[in-house]
C-alpha cells in the first residue's frame, strides 16, 4: 500500500494502530473496541499499563471516537483543525498536550513536506493525531513492534521526541552530504545546478529551524513546572530528549549558516564571470571601433576621399587600422592582466 495515501491503515474509528503496555513487558496491539473498554473499566488493567494510540485525522470518525471516549481538553481538539504552526508543548490541568513538526514518510528534501502531529499525554494514556504519515512515528512504531519496554506513558512521549531528533539529525546529514558535494562543484565552477540546489536546502532547513526550534524552549518550560504525575526518571528522559533536539537544531543553524556563505561564494564567483564577459565584449567594441569609423568616412559617397586615387591607398588605410587596432588591445589586455 502506497505510504503516501493518507487514511493507510485507519480503521473505521480512525484508529491507524493501537497498543496496549504494561511496565516491563513488550506492548501489546489492540483495536479502537478493546482501547474503549480498557478506557471504560480501568481497575481491570494491571497497575501502571497504558494505551498509545494513533489516529488518522482524515477519517472523520477519528475525532468523533476521541471525544466519546477520551474526554479530551479542548486545546487538543483545537490543534487537530489547525494549520502547520509553532510548536506547542504546555499542560492543561492534569493533560500534556503538544503539537510537535515532523516531516514526511516519503520525505524528498521539500520545504512543503512537512506536517504536523497533535499529542494528548495522560497517566493512562498517549493519543498522537496526523493528517499524513509521518517518518518519526513510523519509526517510533517499528521500536514499539521490535519489542521495546516502556514503563509509563511520558517515558512513551520522552522515546518518540528523540526518534524526532533523530529524524532532523538524519535530514541534517543527507543536507550535509549534498552541501559537500556542491561544495566539490563550486571548486571546478559548475555552478548553475549547484545555485538552485543551495537555494532549495536552504529554504528547507529554514522552514524546519523556524518550525523545530521552541521545541525544546517547549520542553525546558514543562521540565520547570512538570505535573506531579510524571516521575524523576520519566523527567530525566524528557530532559534529554530536549538536549537532543536542541543540539540537533543547532546543527542545522551552522549548517544554514555554511549554506549562506556558499551561496555568497558563488554569487561572487558568478559577479565575477560576468565582469569578465562584459570587459571582452567592451574590449571587442572598442577594438572594431576604428575599423567602423574609416569604414564609415571612407564610405561616404562625396568627393575629395583620402587616397582614393593612390595605387597602394588601400594597403595603407588597412594597415594603418591594424596597428591602431594592435595599439588599442595592447593597451586594453595589459590593464586586464594588471
Amino acid at each position: 500500500m502506497n505510504h503516501l495515501d493518507p487514511t493507510y491503515g485507519s480503521d473505521k474509528d480512525g484508529l491507524v494502530w493501537g497498543y496496549f503496555f504494561v511496565p516491563g513487558e513488550p506492548a501489546r496491539p489492540v483495536d479502537a473496541d478493546a482501547a474503549r473498554d480498557w478506557l471504560a473499566a480501568p481497575g481491570s488493567a494491571p497497575e501502571g499499563s497504558f494505551l498509545w494510540l494513533h489516529f488518522s485525522l482524515s477519517n472523520v470518525a477519528a475525532e468523533r471516537w476521541m471525544r466519546r471516549h477520551l474526554s479530551p481538553p479542548e486545546a487538543f481538539l483545537e490543534s487537530l483543525r489547525g494549520e502547520v504552526g509553532s510548536t506547542r508543548l504546555e499542560l492543561d490541568g492534569d493533560t500534556l498536550v503538544g503539537v510537535i513538526h515532523d516531516v514526511l514518510f516519503e520525505f524528498s528534501f521539500d520545504p512543503a513536506a512537512i506536517s504536523t502531529v497533535s499529542l494528548c499525554v495522560e497517566r493512562r494514556f498517549l493519543v498522537s493525531a496526523r493528517l499524513r504519515p509521518l517518518r518519526s512515528l513510523d519509526r517510533f512504531r517499528a521500536s514499539v513492534k521490535a519489542g521495546g519496554t516502556f514503563r509509563s506513558s511520558t517515558e512513551l512521549l520522552g522515546h518518540l521526541l528523540r526518534d524526532q531528533a533523530a529524524v532532523l539529525v538524519d535530514i541534517v546529514r543527507k543536507v550535509t552530504a549534498r552541501v559537500d558535494t556542491i561544495e566539490d562543484k563550486l571548486l571546478v565552477h559548475r555552478l548553475a545546478s549547484s545555485r538552485r540546489d543551495l537555494g532549495s536546502l536552504r529554504g528547507l532547513l529554514v522552514r524546519l529551524q523556524r518550525l523545530l526550534a521552541p521545541e525544546p524552549a517547549a520542553l525546558f518550560r514543562l521540565l520547570s513546572r512538570p505535573p506531579e504525575w510524571i516521575a524523576d526518571e520519566d523527567l530525566q528522559d524528557l530532559r534529554q530528549a530536549a538536549e537532543e533536539f536542541s543540539t540537533a537544531v543547532v546543527d542545522s543553524g551552522a549548517l544554514v549558516e555554511r549554506i549562506k556563505l556558499l551561496q555568497e561564494e558563488l554569487a561572487a564567483n558568478v559577479g565575477e564571470q560576468t565582469s569578465r564577459t562584459l570587459f571582452v565584449l567592451t574590449m571587442v567594441t572598442v577594438l572594431a571601433l576604428p575599423v567602423n569609423l574609416i569604414a564609415g568616412l571612407f564610405g561616404m559617397n562625396v568627393g575629395g576621399v583620402p587616397l582614393a586615387a593612390h595605387r597602394h591607398g588601400f594597403l595603407l588605410v588597412v594597415s594603418g587600422l591594424l596597428a591602431l587596432t594592435a595599439l588599442l588591445a595592447y593597451l586594453a589586455f595589459r590593464r586586464w592582466r594588471e
